[in-house]
């Protein structure tokens, strides 16, 4: 059995240790003249904690990372990825098993894509990093009509390259950036356009069955990836570099999320909850529960249904002129 199901917390989910040391005279006079500087630096340093706290709860909970792995992160040069890489570096010096890192950045030849950015940026902090150069941008715009969205060949293209290389570093997980709001919108999405009740898994094999890809931000809110990059100045890289519509569709829906987020507390952790709590007797998709099957056992379950309670919810502020019947 390997260490981390031995002992699977410490490590991974203690929180961040407070600065040691007693402040002298000096510090605290400086202390005293600025107390909106202290007042940023602890709302910084709680949300250090609380990355790291739900990067390893996830590692934990779906068993991403195991003893010894060589985990690619995936870097776009977006918020989210250099986010990913600085909590996995930060939990890499504390986590209670050994496993190494290694950032990949596919450089796919965009006009005016800043190369230097990210191997400066990735020699400055120590990390090893492979740069992958392929000119998907000339395929795929000679093969997507003018005007139509590339995204769709292009992450096609993208993610047999990263397989390769993955192969290529001997690598065993293949991490990449999706945070929590990522998870929900893709749910939405495939409610209002695909007709399936399907999101991003945390955890996946890969298409071609040699790879594990993991999602380490699975539990991570998109404001707090952003506010990260902001504190620690990522140098970012813009992602319309090629010139493609961003998809409208995600981005309504992301603009959904946040609006419920800002006037209903606590109903976006509820949505992302219910992916965690899924009761498949009370849907109805017959390949997840045998409906057909189902005869009366004259023996009582706890798990049955209760088919004439009434279901409570708490109550939902801010919906004025909503009014819950209860059919009987």
């Amino acid at each position: 059995m390997n260490a981390m199901l031995n002992d699977p917390t410490p490590g991974w989910t203690a929180d961040v240790p407070e600065p040691l040391g007693t402040p002298d005279a000096a510090a605290i006079a400086e202390a005293a003249a600025a107390p909106a500087r202290l007042k940023i630096e602890r709302e910084t340093h709680k949300l250090e904690k609380r990355l790291c706290r739900e990067v390893g709860k996830a590692i934990v909970d779906y068993q991403m990372i195991e003893e010894g792995d060589k985990v690619m992160v995936c870097m776009s040069g977006g918020k989210d990825s250099y986010a990913l890489l600085d909590i996995l570096l930060k939990l890499k010096a504390r986590a209670p098993i050994h496993f190494d890192l290694v950032a990949v950045n596919l450089d796919q030849k965009q006009p005016g894509f800043p190369e230097h950015v990210l191997p400066e940026y990735l020699a400055s902090q120590g990390v090893p990093f492979h740069i992958e150069n392929e000119d998907t941008y000339s395929i795929v715009k000679r093969l997507i009509p003018e005007g139509k969205t590339t995204c769709s060949l292009c992450s096609r293209l993208r993610r047999g390259i990263l397989y390769r290389v993955a192969n290529e570093l001997g690598c065993t997980k293949i991490a990449l950036g999706h945070h929590r709001d990522d998870i929900l919108q893709t749910l939405l999405l495939n409610m209002f356009f695909g007709g399936k009740l399907k999101s991003m898994p945390p955890k996946l094999v890969s298409d071609d069955g040699k790879h594990v890809v993991i999602r380490p931000l699975a539990y991570v809110a998109e404001k707090d990836t952003a506010r990260w990059a902001a504190h620690r100045n990522f140098p970012i890289i813009p992602c319309n570099l090629c010139g493609s519509q961003e998809n409208l569709q995600r981005k309504q829906v992301g603009e959904m999320l946040r609006e419920w987020d800002r006037k209903f507390p606590g109903r976006v952790e509820n949505m992302f909850n219910a992916l965690q709590n899924v009761v498949p007797s009370h849907l109805l998709d017959g390949t997840l529960h045998d409906f057909k099957g189902l005869k009366a056992t004259g023996i009582a379950s706890e798990d049955g249904d209760k088919a004439f309670d009434r279901e409570d919810f708490p109550a939902a502020p801010g919906l004025p002129g909503v009014q819950v019947v209860q059919l009987s």
